[in-house]
């Protein structure tokens, strides 16, 4: 059974093996577009009939707009890089909430959400574009559809640990579980920093490529430092990277981004 499981693991490895563009970084994602994004646009709608939209016309005005030069960028990458079914399935679409949260997410398909309390930290319209170029980055990225799979593979590693500690004393199997347990947890908070790191530097890419500042990617993250204060946790117990590892590596990327988007708006 051990082997069995093992075997599994490989083949899946090899199958779903794929390359995130730009980037280059190598990924395993078992979840296909097919599979996802009916469940997606769904829980979307069901969103917003839950909440409230904005009235600000003016507010959400600037939301859709940015949305919409971002994701054009987007949308012209991919049909100039071999992705033209994978434009075809997203469905763009860009929504203020009135609510206090400092947030903003996309949805895989291109369903983005801002609230109205990431505003103040956004600050202006570049301010806006840094913050939805990283949200659609991770749409781009199937940053979600990835997630799904790491939890799969980690649920298959569970069953893994318990059959092969079946057979030893129950301290030391309790002992195994307890191991994997912990390192699986701190595995996925990795990951997960790997994924907003990604999304950081795509994010900067394709706002730039959409005609906005870079500097204020890194403004954003100054602010939203500022606004912690001395109340985050460590970095390594969090599914995001710290403010300031954040501020670094976005300061050290620009130049490349500014390349890479040059290059990219080109094509």
């Amino acid at each position: 059974m051990k082997n069995f499981i093992a075997l599994a693991l490989l083949t899946l490895f090899l199958v779903s093996c794929s390359t995130v563009p730009i980037t280059g970084r190598k990924r395993i994602n078992l979840v296909s577009d097919a599979q996802v994004l009916p469940t997606s646009f769904a829980q979307y709608d069901a969103f917003l009939k839950e909440n409230n939209i904005s009235r600000d016309v003016k507010q959400s005005s600037e939301i859709q707009n940015v949305g919409m030069k971002i994701s054009k960028a987007v949308d012209k990458f991919m049909r100039a890089n071999d992705m033209v079914s994978e434009a075809n399935s997203y469905r763009w679409e860009f929504n203020l909430i009135e609510d206090e949260t400092v947030n903003a997410w996309c949805m895989p398909g291109g369903k983005v959400v801002f609230y109205t309390g990431i505003l103040p930290i956004c600050a202006n319209t570049d301010g806006i574009a840094a913050v939805m170029g990283h949200e659609v980055a991770h749409a781009f990225a199937k940053h979600g559809q990835e997630r799904m799979t790491s939890s799969y593979a980690q649920q298959l590693g569970g069953v893994a640990v318990a059959i092969g500690t079946a057979n030893k004393d129950p301290k030391s199997s309790e002992l195994w579980n307890l191991a994997y347990g912990v390192g699986s947890t701190l595995g996925m908070l990795a990951y997960s920093r790997t994924h907003e790191t990604e999304a950081d530097k795509l994010g900067m890419v394709f706002m730039i490529m959409a005609g906005y500042q870079p500097q204020e990617a890194v403004n954003v993250w100054i602010r939203m430092s500022e606004r912690a204060g001395s109340s985050s946790q460590p970095e390594f117990l969090s599914t995001h990277p710290s403010n300031q590892t954040r501020i670094k590596n976005l300061k050290a990327f620009m130049p490349e981004a500014i390349q890479l988007a040059k290059k990219y708006s080109a094509e």
